[in-house]
């Protein structure tokens, strides 16, 4: 069997999952061939990592100017993108001019200009692009898209989606680089795609218009002076005040956050933990979305940012019943096993998997009956191991179109792009006002 060649851009923690698929998992399916990042200190010590757990390397590394070098030299297959979020179409779109096919973390990217750039480069260059969307592959996430497909409660007319991100989650995104704006598109496009995406899917439609409302209404060096708090600092690392704040992140863990961050902070400058009340945060951490779809379904979504508990609640609203979907997830912080001032929040692997679950379904005149299916285990609800399949093994028979491409990286991100300028604006935004699908 002829192995397909890849290089990784963008190694920070999340790269972890599609190296490690690679040079284990599928490695009879898969070669990696080379590096490529911005921290050539993140680089080096990923090949340690390779190595000692792999015993391959070390792999070529190259720094982000030097990326068409690595393509010439290396010729990949495949270009697995997992930088920073505004620079995902500028790899994407070479990337593919250069000769490769994509597979890009979400979001896609951040805002309608680059999602044109993208869907050109695939219009001139003829090579795919696949889109991560864990979510869709995760076996309760599966039920619902089978009960809707089998027409269990007819046509759907409304959808309530709510999704919590706790103290410990949530808090995350506002100690690194998504904090700002321009860097992530803010959590309503960053962590939102996951959720517009399955409400596309879900539905198999297309949303047209858009109204939010969001703000920064409780992290935030202002937020924090109004409730009081007064011992106030700039980032974790050797500050005294935050040994005893349980937001505060501890980079000196002996593990991954302090290997790929703290150490090579000389190459880059890159601070992983900033406090969450401190300045320079745009995102916002409390935003409500109302949005319609071509056959006439309305969404109502809510993310907050800092709630007590970590997961989501849907109800599906169609012509002959009601689902109701209530999910309990374990919370974490990107690239750490746990959290060192919230023991807490520690969850053993028996603890994550008896998390309460439950999927409800109600035909108009009928009782509740609960819906079971089978569990997965795995990060994002089991999603991860059947996501990973389908992009190193192939999609094969795919009923329920769970494999995701450009256009439904798109139909999700205009969702939060336009989320964005109705916040900005305080008006209906319509999508085909922003980008044409």
């Amino acid at each position: 069997m002829l192995k397909k060649k890849y290089v990784i851009v963008g190694l920070g923690s999340r790269s972890d999952m599609f190296s490690t698929a690679i040079l284990e998992t599928y490695k009879e399916q898969c070669e990696l061939a080379a590096l490529c990042d911005t921290n050539q200190g993140r680089m080096d010590y990923w090949n340690g990592i390779f190595n000692s757990k792999f015993n391959t390397g070390p792999f070529l590394t190259y720094n982000a100017n030097e990326f068409d070098e690595m393509i010439s030299k290396h010729k990949p297959d495949i270009v697995v993108v997992t930088c920073i979020d505004r620079v995902h179409h500028k790899y994407i779109c070479r990337a593919m001019e250069l000769g490769c096919d994509v597979i890009s973390e979400k979001p896609m990217t951040t805002n309608e200009e680059h999602c044109q750039e993208i869907f050109d480069a695939i219009k001139k260059t003829g090579k795919k692009l696949v889109v991560t969307f864990n979510y869709r592959y995760s076996p309760r996430n599966t039920k619902i898209k089978q009960l809707i497909q089998n027409g269990e409660i007819g046509d759907v007319i409304s959808v309530h989606f709510e999704w919590m991100l706790n103290t410990k989650h949530g808090a995350d995104y506002f100690r690194r680089w998504h904090r700002d704006k321009n860097n992530s598109g803010g959590l309503i496009v960053h962590k939102s795609t996951h959720h517009f995406d399955l409400v596309n899917w879900w539905l198999n439609d297309t949303p047209t218009e858009v109204f939010g409302m969001g703000r920064l209404a409780f992290y935030g060096l202002e937020n924090a002076k109004n409730r009081g708090i007064t011992e106030l600092y700039h980032r974790c690392y050797g500050n005294e005040y935050a040994k005893k704040d349980p937001f505060a992140l501890n980079l000196k863990d002996g593990g991954k956050l302090e290997n790929i961050y703290l150490k090579n902070e000389k190459y880059d400058g890159y601070i992983r933990d900033y406090s969450v009340f401190s300045q320079g945060i745009s995102i916002e951490d409390t935003m409500s979305v109302l949005v319609k779809y071509k056959k006439k379904t309305t969404l109502t979504y809510s993310l907050n940012a800092f709630c007590p508990c970590e997961g989501y609640k849907v109800t599906f609203n169609g012509t002959k019943g009601r689902i109701e979907m209530d999910i309990n997830e374990a919370p974490y912080v990107s690239g750490s096993a746990f959290d060192q001032n919230n023991p807490d929040f520690n969850m053993t692997d028996q603890e994550k998997k008896n998390l309460p679950e439950k999927i409800t379904l109600q035909k108009l005149w009928g009782k509740p009956q609960e819906i079971s299916w089978k569990k997965n285990d795995g990060g994002h609800g089991g999603g991860d191991k059947r996501l990973l399949d389908d992009i190193f093994l192939g999609a094969g028979d795919d009923p329920l179109k769970t494999a995701a491409g450009h256009l439904d990286g798109a139909k999700s991100i205009l969702v939060g792009i336009a989320a964005n300028k109705s916040f900005a604006t305080g008006t209906l935004i319509k999508i085909d006002d922003l980008f044409k699908l």
